[in-house]
C-alpha cells in the first residue's frame, strides 16, 4: 500500500525554549494511507481518517495555551537551561490511554525531551502508580504538561468506561457514536479502541446511516432505503448501509423491502427498543423480538437507554452491536498528574546557579 504524506510547512512564533528565531513546523497529516506516527509507546494505531491532521490538533492545542507570549510564568521562574525529571502519576484506578499522543506532544514542544513509560495504552493503572517519566528542559516540560495531560485524561476516561461497557456487553460489541468533542473525533475514537470497543462510522463519508430525519424527508423508510440503493448504484459506490428502525412495524417494512429486491443494506439499528421500567430495570422484550425477526440476515445495533447498568441485559438479546453516545459525550476524565522530582530539580538548580 502506498504511503502518502500530506505535508504543509507553516511558520509559527517560537513559544518554546529552543532559540530566539521562529521555527519551522512540518505538519504530517494522519491519513487513511499514512495512519501512524512510529513510537514504541503506540500499542494501538489510531483509526483511519482521510483528512485528519493529528499533529495539527496538537499544535492547535499548544498554540491556544501559549497565545502570543508563551508561558510567561515559566519564563519568569525557571532558568532557561534547567533540566528536571517529571513523573506521571495515576490518581485513581482505570485504563490508561493517550500515552502515544502525550509523547507526541512532548516531542512537538522539544524533540530532545526523553520520555519513558512502564505501561502502554490499554493497560490497567491503579491509584498511586507512577507509570512514566519525562526528562529534559524544565520550561519545555511545563509548557507541554497541560496539553499532554488533557489528552491523556480524556482518552483514559473514555477507555476506562469503554472497557467496563465492553466487558458487560459481551457477546455484543460496544460502539461509540459521532457524539465526540468537536475537533477530537479521531482522538476520542482512538480511546474507544484502546478500551476494547469498536468504532462506528468515522463521519458522514464512510458509511450510509439512514436516520429518522432522512426517513421523514424521503417519505418513509422504504423510500429512504430505495433511494440509497439507487444512489450507490449510480455512483458505483460500495459501503456499509444502516437504517434506523423505531418500531417492530418498521423492522417488518425493511425486511419486506429487502426480500423483494437486491439491497445494499448491511445493518439495522433498533432504536429505543429498550424500555425503562419504574424500578430502574429495563424491558428488552421488543428488542429481542426484533433480533429474532431479523434472524441473522443483517447485523443489528441496539441504541437508546444504554447505560453501564442496562448493557449486560441488552447484550444477552443477540444483537450484534450496542452503541452508546455516553462513551464520548459526557465521560469523566481519569485523574492523572505530572509531578516534578523536586530533589533532582533542586540539585540541578544549585548547579545551574553556581555556573
Amino acid at each position: 500500500m502506498a504511503r502518502i504524506l500530506s505535508v504543509s510547512p507553516i511558520v509559527v512564533p517560537c513559544l518554546f525554549t529552543t532559540s530566539s528565531h521562529c521555527r519551522r513546523i512540518v505538519r504530517v497529516a494522519v491519513t487513511a494511507r499514512n495512519p501512524s506516527i512510529s513510537f514504541e509507546s503506540m500499542a494501538l494505531k489510531p483509526p483511519l481518517h482521510p483528512t485528519y491532521d493529528l499533529k495539527g490538533i496538537i499544535n492547535l492545542a499548544l498554540a491556544e495555551d501559549a497565545g502570543g507570549q508563551g508561558d510567561v510564568t515559566s519564563m519568569a521562574t525557571i532558568p532557561v537551561d534547567m533540566e528536571v525529571e517529571a513523573n506521571f502519576l495515576a490518581k485513581e484506578d482505570g485504563i490508561i490511554a493517550g500515552i502515544a499522543l502525550a509523547e507526541m506532544v512532548f516531542r512537538e514542544v522539544d524533540p530532545s525531551l526523553k520520555v519513558e513509560w512502564s505501561q502502554k495504552d490499554g493497560d490497567c493503572v491503579h491509584k498511586g502508580l507512577q507509570f512514566g517519566k519525562v526528562y529534559g528542559r524544565a520550561h519545555n516540560i511545563v509548557v507541554a504538561e497541560r496539553v499532554a495531560l488533557n489528552f491523556m485524561q480524556r482518552m483514559s476516561g473514555i477507555a476506562t468506561l469503554t472497557k467496563e461497557m465492553a466487558d458487560a456487553a459481551y457477546p455484543a460489541c460496544i460502539l461509540e457514536t459521532r457524539k465526540t468533542a468537536p475537533g477530537l473525533r479521531l482522538v476520542d475514537k482512538w480511546a474507544v479502541l484502546i478500551g476494547g470497543g469498536r468504532n462506528h462510522r468515522m463521519g458522514l463519508f464512510d458509511m450510509v446511516l439512514i436516520k429518522d430525519n432522512h426517513i421523514s424527508i424521503a417519505g418513509g423508510i422504504t423510500n429512504a432505503v430505495k433511494s440509497v440503493d439507487l444512489y450507490l448504484e449510480q455512483k458505483n459506490l460500495k459501503m456499509e448501509v444502516e437504517v434506523e428502525t423505531r418500531t417492530l412495524e418498521e423492522v417488518h417494512e425493511v425486511l419486506h423491502y429487502a426480500a423483494q429486491t437486491k439491497t445494499s443494506l448491511t445493518r439495522i439499528m433498533l432504536d429505543n427498543m429498550v424500555v425503562p421500567l419504574p424500578n430502574g430495570d429495563v424491558d428488552v422484550s421488543m428488542l429481542k423480538e426484533a433480533v429474532n425477526l431479523i434472524n441473522g440476515k443483517y447485523e443489528t445495533e441496539a441504541s437508546g437507554n444504554v447505560t453501564l447498568e442496562t448493557i449486560h441485559k441488552i447484550g444477552q438479546t443477540g444483537v450484534t452491536y450496542i452503541s452508546s453516545g455516553a462513551l464520548t459525550h459526557s465521560v469523566k476524565a481519569l485523574d492523572i498528574s505530572l509531578k516534578i522530582d523536586t530533589e533532582l530539580a533542586l540539585l540541578v538548580g544549585r548547579r545551574t546557579n553556581r555556573a
